[in-house]
Formats: structure tokens, sequence, C-alpha cells
């Protein structure tokens, strides 16, 4: 039998096991309450919990759930996407846009459940024949001088046009990486009716959509969420202010 990485004493752990099964609503996982102890029971629609493993956020007392879509199982990522599929019926889209990376894990599983023959990919990677102008600079914390860019193939445009559109990605946090997609799709003659994402984790990409977008935070739905949580003598404790109540 395999050993576990022994967990650290601030009560994370290794995640080499997490993201990999679907647990019931009455596992005694599912149900536990805080102080949470390395990880966090996000519960989908059908009662069903995800585990998800805290990860302590640098120099700070602070931690996540985090989510990791291309380490998941494929059930799991399965689940999701046909969770994600049912909210994207309510939208009626015309196209799928799927966010680079791991949003490109549920995209493609979307578009396909809605009954589409394909979906529309953004990317990081700047092709020789891609145009500046249709590419916007993204903010991130692995990137926070801007110099990233994310680039829609000139080949899609004909997709896109007069086309009510759905963006989908794996997480929102920050709201980061989404505002710069709806900057650059704000300058195409398409219509941004939705925002989907498999997790949403805390509330500040309320305001960063906001601030720049009116309302455009209302757009936003998902299959799980989590707050943010901060650490105590027992275990991590959720941070009330960042606990999102709005339907997922």
């Amino acid at each position: 039998m395999t050993q576990r990485p022994p967990a650290s004493p601030d009560y994370t752990m290794p995640t080499t096991h997490f993201w990999q099964e679907l647990i019931s609503a009455t596992d005694p996982k599912a149900m536990q309450e805080p102080p949470y102890q390395y990880g966090y029971p996000a519960i989908l629609p059908d009662g069903r919990a995800l585990l998800l493993p805290l990860r302590k956020l640098p120099d700070d007392t602070r931690a996540v759930a985090s989510l990791i879509a291309n380490q998941a199982s494929f059930p799991v990522i399965a689940a999701l996407s046909k969770a994600m599929v049912h909210i994207a019926r309510s939208f009626h889209p015309d196209h799928i846009v799927g966010l680079p990376t791991l949003g490109l894990a549920f995209a493609p599983m979307v578009a396909e459940g809605l009954g589409h023959q394909n979906f529309i990919p953004l990317g990081y990677s700047r092709k020789f024949w891609y145009s500046d102008d249709l590419s916007e600079p993204v903010y991130s914390i692995t990137s926070p001088d801007r110099t990233k860019k994310i680039f829609l193939d000139p080949n899609m445009l004909p997709r896109l046009e007069k086309k009510r559109i759905v963006i989908v990605d794996d997480a929102i946090s920050s709201g980061s990486t989404i505002l710069s997609v709806l900057k650059l799709l704000h300058r195409l003659d398409c219509e941004v009716i939705g925002i989907l994402v498999a997790m949403r984790q805390g509330i500040k990409w309320k305001s960063t959509l906001d601030r720049e977008h009116p309302r455009s935070s209302a757009l936003v739905r998902s299959v799980i969420a989590a707050p943010l949580f901060e650490v105590g003598p027992d275990g991590w404790m959720p941070i009330t202010e960042t606990i999102d109540t709005d339907t997922p």
C-alpha cells in the first residue's frame, strides 16, 4: 500500500491524491465543518462533494482551495463538465469560447454536450499569422508586468460575428484573466452572455469585473465554490467576507 507523504504542520499536504474522486453527501469527509485540515469539501449541485486541497499562500496566513483540472481524474472532469453543460444550456449560446490553459479541459466537453460541432479556443502562444489587434495583455501573479498576452486566432472571427458567446474557464479568483478576455471580446462583433467556470474562488473577482464592465459579475456561474481561509490553532477557517452566497 502506498503511503502518503506526511502532512505539514500548517494543515496543508501534497496534492497527489486530490481531485481523483467525488464523494457522497454522507461521507464524513463531505460533512466535516471548520476548522478544515488539509482539504475543503466543495459541494456539487447533486449533493456530492469534491475534496479540494488547501494551499497556503506565499508569505501569508491565508490559504485557498485549489482545483488543478489537468491533474484531476477523468471521472471528476466528466462530472464537472456535465454539470457545466446543464448550466450552459440556460444561456442558449451560439458558441463556447475556451480559455487557456486549464479552461481547455472543460470547454470542448461543454460545447460537445450542447450539441455544438466545435468551440473557439483562445491561447497564450502567438502564431506567426496572429494579429496584435486580436490580443490583450493578461495580468497574473506569474506575469505581473503584463508581458503575457491572450490571443484569438483571426480565422475564428467568422465564428464569433454576431454570435452569443459563453466564456468557459476552470476557475475564477482575482478575475484578472476573465477581465482581459472581456476586453478582447468586447472589441469584436459578438455578445458575451455568460461566464462559466468549474469553480468560484472567493469574491475578489466581482469587484474586478464590475469596475470596468458594470454588472458583468452577474454573468458568472459555476459548479462549485470556495471561500478564502485564514489559519487558526486547529486548522483553516473560512474568511467570512470571502464567502460567495450567490447562486452557483
